[in-house]
């Protein structure tokens, strides 16, 4: 790597920027950097604008790793993109899966020394990108909720040691006690495998494998073989849930008689009004919604 071009958020705190400068010293002297801090999408497309073909590092989480994907989509340079990650999230689900060593120093030396390869994004009808996971249903409602309390909880503590981490738990319990029951037809590559006759609790279309910081709702998902994990569960009554919130806990879930596990290309859900989470961004309510695969839609620098 000659040179590269780390773009970060501006409103990161003191210690993700203690973080991101312990990263650059390993970099330092390796090859040529720039850092460029971003406060919304404007000024994504602006610094993107003057990548070049420099190896585009992204400094952040999911959502982060999310806007850039997104954006270089947008302008139509994905593909042929190269991306590195540093994770200074505090989920960081789609560093976990790609086993992107989460301590920055690490993560830094692996872009100098990892391997360039294909990874695929899920794309939606819309042109929307799905980097991680999108997800409906009861763990929607718990990224609906979890994002309420990260946020009210975030200014609790002192940089990233506050209590907005445990924002998701606790929208994960509501939603444990409240959780939507809904009439699904989920199309998985053109055939029918849940109707609206068959009550659904929630659908998950994984590139990756978990989200939450660690719920791995689609364990066996691999963003690098072209394909997208489906899970389907249909643990309705009071018993199932509880049953399958542990199961989740303990990646057991896709064993259970009421969860349906596939691999696919394309994914349809469509019935009744259901909110969707996406890479964390919550949209609906919705009545239908479809993703695709885009094998290697760019590359990124792995292990």
């Amino acid at each position: 790597m000659d040179s590269c071009l780390v773009i970060t958020n501006e409103g990161a705190g003191t210690a993700d920027q203690e973080s991101l400068q312990r990263a650059l010293d390993v970099l330092d002297g390796q090859c040529s950097v720039e850092v460029v801090a971003t406060s919304g999408p404007g000024e994504l497309d602006s610094v993107l604008h003057r990548a070049g073909s420099r190896r585009i590092v992204v400094a952040g989480g999911d959502g982060s790793m999310h806007a850039v994907v997104a954006a270089l989509h947008r302008r139509h340079d994905l593909e042929g993109s190269e991306i590195g990650l540093i994770p200074l999230g505090t989920g960081n689900d789609f560093a976990r899966c790609m086993d992107i060593p989460l301590d920055p120093e690490e993560a830094a030396r692996l872009l100098l020394h990892g391997e360039a390869r294909p990874v695929a994004v899920l794309l939606d009808e819309r042109g929307g990108i799905v980097v991680n996971n999108v997800h409906v249903g009861a763990s929607a409602q718990a990224s609906r909720r979890g994002a309420r309390w990260k946020k009210r909880l975030g200014s609790i503590g002192v940089g990233k040691v506050n209590l907005g981490k445990i924002g998701y738990p606790i929208g994960a319990l509501q939603s444990a006690f409240m959780p939507p029951q809904l009439r699904l037809r989920v199309e998985v590559d053109g055939h029918v495998v849940v109707d609206y006759d068959e009550p659904v609790l929630m659908v998950s279309a994984g590139n990756g494998t978990s989200v939450g910081g660690g719920a791995e709702l689609t364990p066996e998902a691999d963003p690098e073989n072209g394909t997208v994990d489906v899970m389907i569960s249909r643990a309705v009554s009071v018993g199932a849930k509880l049953s399958y919130g542990i199961d989740v806990a303990r990646r057991r879930h896709v064993e259970r008689d009421d969860v349906v596990y596939l691999r696919a290309k394309e994914v349809t859900v469509s019935g009744e009004e259901f909110y969707c989470s996406a890479d964390g961004e919550i949209t609906g309510p919705e009545r239908r919604r479809s993703w695709h695969v885009v094998p290697a839609a760019y590359s990124m620098v792995l292990p």
